[in-house]
Formats: structure tokens, C-alpha cells, sequence
């Protein structure tokens, strides 16, 4: 009988204290939309290069409600590990814009892809390479020669038009799916996942979202909410045939409204590696960690009159909330990945398990009597209360942001605080 796959959360797992968004998905973020194209093609056998056995596919993340080339924003990175690839990623760090769709493939098929994303864009916006500036496609790989017949280059300009075409809002298919068909996460069956966070009014009220194309680790290092999970694993599965070769990588993109600048992107795109790394990554020589990320809360217009552009920015000493979301949406998305994706097999016979859910039950059950008694609070203040950090509970109270005074509220980053200090008490 097989099993029925759950998001980890349906595991009832200890995942954070922050609050998943409305469908715990990166397009909880509004105006982020997701689309696949699955590549399956081929009985499990051997390796014939450019016949199959297939197992890839494209997936495509669009801001701006899929007018990211007109409506830009501001974007940023973090290579954690640079054995992997993100094209276009040299000019998001340089401009801090992004200006094209992110998409998600193997490692072989990221000029296949460019090209389509390119020739898409085009065809949309005749003016590129002349009347505009010309643009350099994202597009982020890893590889799923384990199971697909990479060499092939099996992804086809129609397969990116699919994953682009299909690009839509809410919740979103998981685990063995577009550019995750192929991909194994600590020796078992991953591929795409995606969660988010909501924050409390008192921390701003942001949303954000992360998805990731999950392809790293060894099985003895895997870590589930925590719990030495893959060492049990291990034990009991050690005669499994497994890779060798790889140790794989992971691609995540980071998407939130708070309004960040550049090179807050950065840093927070930087927390995304704690979440890998709680998971069991230890960023392997021959990995690939490179995490790409956006916010949507200030759009760069392409055509404007203006000299000067004016821009909300949220207080550096306001991102640890979601430093901390981050890593909780992180580690949550990686274990979607996991718990969603379903036994694959694919070229010479390579045969990947799912993540045995049961076991994973049994680790919940077992440490449920610790956690019950656990009481998760995500008003408490990222900072000692003090006497200039007052706490932000007490500052919420009574508060509603779209009614505060300019005297009330910081109108930068919208969260309460005093704008000026009070007198002096040494003062005559």
C-alpha cells in the first residue's frame, strides 16, 4: 500500500513560532506567481543519451503579477557554496534589480531555458535590444543525473512556455513537479517546495515566502524539525543503494512585501543558508547553495519622467523577525520537498525512495510529550526590552497602523515607535 504523502506540517512537527501565510506558499507574497512543466518520459532502465530514461522539467517563479520587465523591483543574493549556477545573477547583484522570471531546471538545460525565457520576453516586449536595455534571464540549475538523462537536454523552449503559461497564485503542487521531477534530498525523493510566514502586526505584518528546488545531503545528516531523523534512517536502510558521485545542491528563492532594499536582501537571503543547514546541509565541497531573493513592497518603473525615485525601507534594526521567518520557511519547504515527492525511478535502474512518513510519525510521537508542554509566543520582542526598546507588545497595544499619526509611527517602516526622545530629566 502507498503511502499518503502530507505537507510536514500535517505531521504536527515543531516548525517555528511565526504563522504560516494563507497557503503556505511562497505566493502568499501578493503578485508572486508559480508554474511547472513536468518532464516524464521513458521506462526505468538503462541510460540511452537523448532517449531517456526522462525525469526534469521547468519550474518558473514571475513577480509583479507577471509584468516584472515593466514593473521592476528590488532584488538581491547570497552564494553560500558556488559549485552551481544562476545566470544572470552577477547583473541582480550589481543593479540590486530584478527585471525577468526566476526559473528552475537541470543543470544542462539553464542555456535551453535563458534562450526560451528570452525569446518569451521578447515576443512580449518588442522594444528589448533597442528601444529598452537587453536582459539577462535567472535561471537557477542542479543536477538530477541520478535519475534523468541529462545529457539529453530533454527541456524544449515549449516546456519553458508551459511552466511560464501555468504561472499562477495560490497553492502549489510540491515535491516530484516541474524542475523538482529529478531531484533527492539526503538519499531520498525531494524536489520543489515552498513555505511562508506571516508576521504579527507588531513586527510589521510582512509576509514572506520561500521556495526551493532541493537536491543536497546524505541521509545520516538529515535533520527533521530538529530530530536526528537520518541517523535512525541510516541504520536501518544502510544497505539502499544511493548516490555517490554527488552530493548534490539546492536553489531557493526568497520572496517578501517588507520593504527591503538591496542589500537587505542580501542579508536576509543569507539567513536562508541556517534553514538549509538545519535540515542537515554542511554545504559540501561539490554543492551549489545559491539563494535569490526579492521584495515587492517598492516597484521600479522602467519608463518615468522623474530624476528621483522615492522608496518605503524598512529599519536595519527591524529585519531579525524576519531573519527568523526566513529560517523557519527554509527548513519547512526543504521538509515539504521531502514529504511530498513520491518514489521515483529512473535511468540504469536508479531507484530513489520517499521519505518513510510513518518513521517520521514515530519521532513526533515520541518527543510530543516535550513539546506539548512548549508554548510558542511570536510577540515576543526580537530585542531585550530595555529603556530604549521598550517592548513591542506594550507598543501594539491600542495600535492600528492605517490610523496612526505621523507623531505615532515611523512612516519608513511602519511599526510603532517614538520618533523623538523624551525630555531630559538632567535638564533645567
Amino acid at each position: 500500500m502507498t503511502e499518503r504523502r502530507v505537507r510536514a506540517r500535517e505531521l504536527d512537527l515543531p516548525l517555528g513560532r511565526f504563522r504560516p501565510g494563507r497557503f503556505n506558499a511562497i505566493t502568499d507574497v501578493e503578485g508572486v506567481l508559480v508554474g511547472h512543466s513536468t518532464i516524464v518520459r521513458g521506462e526505468p532502465g538503462p541510460l540511452v543519451v537523448g532517449h531517456g530514461p526522462v525525469r526534469t522539467g521547468v519550474t518558473a517563479i514571475i513577480p509583479s503579477d507577471g509584468n516584472i520587465f515593466m514593473e521592476r523591483l528590488a532584488g538581491g543574493a547570497f552564494v553560500l557554496n558556488g559549485a552551481g549556477e544562476v545566470s544572470g545573477l552577477t547583473q541582480v547583484v550589481e543593479w540590486g534589480l530584478l527585471e525577468t522570471p526566476i526559473l528552475l531546471t537541470n543543470t544542462m538545460s539553464v542555456g535551453a531555458v535563458s534562450d526560451a525565457v528570452a525569446r518569451s520576453m521578447v515576443e512580449r516586449y518588442p522594444g528589448i535590444g533597442s528601444e529598452h536595455d537587453v536582459i539577462i534571464p535567472v535561471v537557477g540549475e542542479c543536477d538530477d543525473s541520478y535519475l534523468n538523462d541529462i545529457s539529453g537536454r530533454h527541456v524544449k523552449e515549449e516546456h519553458v512556455r508551459e511552466a511560464l503559461a501555468n504561472a499562477k497564485t495560490g497553492p502549489l503542487a510540491e515535491g516530484c513537479v516541474g524542475a523538482g521531477t529529478g531531484m533527492i534530498t539526503c538519499d531520498f525523493k525531494a524536489g520543489i517546495g515552498t513555505s511562508s510566514r506571516k508576521l504579527p502586526q507588531v513586527f510589521g505584518g510582512f509576509t514572506l515566502g520561500v521556495l526551493v528546488m532541493s537536491n543536497f545531503g546524505k541521509m545520516h545528516n538529515l535533520r527533521v524539525a530538529g530530530m536526528p531523523v537520518g541517523e535512525v534512517l541510516a541504520e536501518k536502510l544502510r544497505d539502499m543503494p544511493r548516490r555517490h558521485l554527488s552530493y548534490g545542491s539546492i536553489i531557493a528563492v526568497v520572496a517578501t512585501d517588507a520593504p527591503l532594499l538591496p542589500h537587505q536582501i542580501h542579508r536576509l537571503c543569507k539567513r536562508v543558508s541556517l534553514g538549509i543547514g538545519r535540515v542537515g546541509s554542511y554545504a559540501a565541497h561539490g554543492s551549489g547553495e545559491i539563494i535569490v531573493g526579492f521584495s515587492t513592497a517598492n516597484v521600479i518603473p522602467r519608463r518615468t519622467r522623474k530624476m528621483v525615485y522615492k522608496m518605503k525601507i524598512l529599519l536595519d534594526q527591524r529585519l531579525d523577525p524576519l531573519y527568523e521567518s526566513v529560517m523557519e520557511a527554509t527548513e519547512e519547504a526543504i521538509l515539504n520537498s521531502m514529504c511530498m515527492a513520491t518514489p521515483t525511478a529512473g535511468v540504469n535502474g536508479h531507484v530513489v525512495p520517499a521519505l518513510p512518513l510513518d518513521e517520521v510519525r514515530r519521532f513526533v510521537d515520541a518527543t510530543r510529550p516535550i513539546f506539548a508542554s512548549v508554548k510558542k509566543r511570536p510577540d515576543q520582542p526580537a530585542m531585550p526590552a530595555g529603556k530604549d526598546h521598550p517592548k513591542d507588545a506594550d507598543l501594539e497595544v491600542g495600535f492600528e497602523l492605517d490610523k496612526a499619526s505621523p507623531s505615532a509611527v515611523r512612516s519608513a517602516e511602519g511599526i510603532p515607535f517614538p520618533t523623538r526622545p523624551g525630555p531630559d530629566p538632567d535638564e533645567d
